[in-house]
């Protein structure tokens, strides 16, 4: 039959990583396409004791609703953590939990978004952000984007001229795609264009304690004085990301409104999931855990460029990241990425084509890496297979 569907499902597609994803689903293939944490690095013996202790001490709660902004104990935890790292000012209050960022970005959009709206963005930018913020009919500018992120100038000029501003949507650390990390300079004066404008801010920071090098940076949040800077957070990439707990955080009677949006999406989130993250940040030491998990993924960077630099042809260039999951590569102008991506899959290679992190389309002579997920003798082993294919191009 051919039903009648919303108008918004014509601006829906299939996620082109996911689909990526399962092709790489076989052994044999060397993925780096995913945003994959490292699946050995899982603290599975810790979760097994806070599984047993919230089942055994506190069953009667742990399995049964809790309240939409979520356990109360884990949101003050995110906003000390927040504070206390980022210069950020919240109280549990101020903290929503979600499922996963993912579901953050969805209520941003819901709360925000009219059809015709418009969505600033760096260029590229996060492929899944683009098509959360799409499903409501809105429009993107991409703003102008540099190793320090977005062009000041350039971002005041949108902001001049553009009609229907609703959002601006950044990744300031290690961002997805690209690994690039803004500077002081550019957060700052993204914060005072947005409050000029009255513009909301959506900063989105999954890999914010995932710094290999480099010294730490205050938040965009932190310059903010009129409350137009959310901010989204998640565990999925410091601790595991089955569990799909993230949060989004901002002033107080702004995630009123995304605490009504949320109910009528699912009511809450898993309450076990909540309980046996915060048991687990009461008993075990979060930050050593986190430091393992640097340590691996430096490891992983520093061989990911490495081989690279050596086995790369002339004319590829490439981010040297200094933290997160992820390098971005780019190609002459005359190649394409979808083309190296089928060769590059006969020798089971995978990585996500550049083309749809761009949300108005070009640079297909780009693409993502991700170093986090494979051990370090596949990521050589892949990094030159591809290597060899890019030769063939270029």
């Amino acid at each position: 039959m051919d039903f009648k569907y919303a108008k918004r499902m014509a601006h829906l597609k299939a996620s082109e990583i996911r689909e990526i994803l399962k092709v790489t689903e076989r052994p044999e293939v060397i993925s780096f396409a995913g945003g994959l944490p490292a699946p050995e690095l899982f603290p599975v013996e810790e979760i097994k004791v806070v599984s047993r202790i919230v089942l055994e001490e506190d069953s009667a709660r742990a399995l049964q609703y809790t309240t939409t902004e979520g356990y109360t104990p884990l949101r003050k935890w995110i906003a000390n953590r927040m504070n206390a790292r980022l210069g950020t000012a919240f109280a549990s209050e101020n903290v929503l939990l979600t499922h996963g960022s993912q579901q953050a970005l969805d209520l941003s959009g819901k709360v925000f978004l009219d059809e015709g709206d418009v969505v600033l963005c760096e260029s590229p930018t996060y492929l899944a952000a683009i098509s959360a913020f799409r499903a409501y009919g809105c429009n993107f500018i991409e703003v102008p984007t540099d190793n320090d992120g977005m062009i000041p100038g350039e971002l005041e000029r949108i902001l001049e001229s553009a009609k229907r501003v609703k959002l601006i949507y950044v990744i300031p650390e290690f961002q997805n795609p690209t690994g690039r990390t803004w500077s002081l300079e550019r957060r700052e004066r993204l914060v005072k264009a947005a409050m000029k404008h009255q513009v909301m801010v959506v900063e989105d920071n999954p890999y914010g304690e995932l710094r290999f090098e480099g010294a730490a940076l205050p938040s965009v949040k932190s310059f903010d004085q009129i409350g137009c800077v959310l901010c989204l957070g998640t565990f999925s990439k410091t601790f595991c990301p089955g569990y799909r707990i993230g949060w989004v955080a901002g002033d107080k009677n702004v995630i009123e409104k995304y605490v009504l949006v949320k109910q009528g999406a699912d009511l809450q989130c898993n309450t076990v999931a909540q309980m046996e993250i915060a048991k687990y940040l009461e008993l075990y030491e979060i930050d050593d855990h986190i430091n393992k998990i640097r340590e691996v993924y430096r490891r992983r960077r520093d061989l990911t460029v490495q081989t690279m630099e050596e086995e790369f042809p002339a004319g590829v260039t490439f981010t040297r990241p200094q933290g997160g999951l992820f390098a971005w590569v780019e190609l002459p102008a005359n190649v394409n990425a979808r083309d190296v991506l089928e060769k590059s899959l006969e020798k089971n290679v995978a990585f996500v084509p550049g083309g749809s992190f761009f949300p108005n389309g070009s640079k297909e002579n780009t693409f993502r890496i991700n170093f986090s997920n494979m051990p370090e003798d596949r990521i050589v082993k892949g990094l030159k297979c591809l290597a060899d294919v890019l030769r063939e191009f270029v």
